[in-house]
């Protein structure tokens, strides 16, 4: 187990109560998200958490495979699916990199509250550019910690990044704004179709950009 699995194995008991105070982001984000699924499409929910998206949005779609690093996020996660009868969601401890996964085998997908923890980014969005199918969307929600923020988000982010120098969280904790995420997607062969800016103590943005055509 490497450290940034144990990280958010420890981290999983808790997950859900700590992310109830941006439940309007997340909920707006949702909502947003549901416009644009289609009951054909199979999706893959990276960085998938305890499940609770994934949950919702598995009756609107065929088929959901959600992948987390974490093993204990996982268990969470189809307990969740278990409870809810839900039958077409496919929880797996994995990582966007395996090679089990097919190029051009998804119609959608989703990577909420993730772009900003991820070692490169640039990186995971060239993947998710070779896993989409032609035309294929991106959808994506991404705190913007150099953006608008309460007094008291800003403090915990402040402990935060001491934490990280200090190495008692290990994953990368970014700073960034909107305009670095539209960046990114450029620099990735998106084209972003729909965005919106949420803020709830803290700004997020939320996107859907479509997968560009081969130059």
């Amino acid at each position: 187990m490497n450290k940034s699995e144990g990280f958010w194995d420890s981290a999983s008991k808790n997950y859900d109560k700590t992310e109830e105070r941006f439940e309007y982001i997340h909920s707006k984000s949702r909502e947003n998200t549901k416009k644009f699924l289609k009951s054909s499409d199979i999706v893959l929910d990276y960085g998938c958490g305890t499940g609770t998206a994934a949950c919702q949005f598995s009756n609107q779609v065929k088929e959901i495979h959600a992948i987390d690093i974490s093993s204990k996020m996982i268990e969470i996660a189809k307990g969740k699916a278990s409870a809810a009868k839900v039958e077409n969601i496919q929880f797996e401890q994995s990582d966007i990199f395996d090679s089990k996964y097919s190029k051009e085998s998804y119609d959608v997908i989703m990577a909420f509250n993730m772009l900003h923890t991820v070692p490169s980014p640039q990186n995971v969005m060239q993947r998710i550019n070779e896993l989409l199918k032609p035309d294929g969307l991106f959808i994506s929600v991404t705190p913007c910690l150099r953006q608008r923020m309460s007094f008291l988000v800003r403090l915990q982010i402040q402990l935060v990044r001491v934490l990280c120098k200090l190495g008692l969280i290990p994953i990368p904790i970014r700073r960034i704004t909107s305009a670095d995420v539209d960046d990114l997607l450029k620099a990735g062969r998106f084209q972003s179709i729909a965005s919106e800016e949420i803020y709830k103590d803290a700004s997020s943005y939320f996107v859907v950009a479509k997968k560009l055509g081969k130059t």
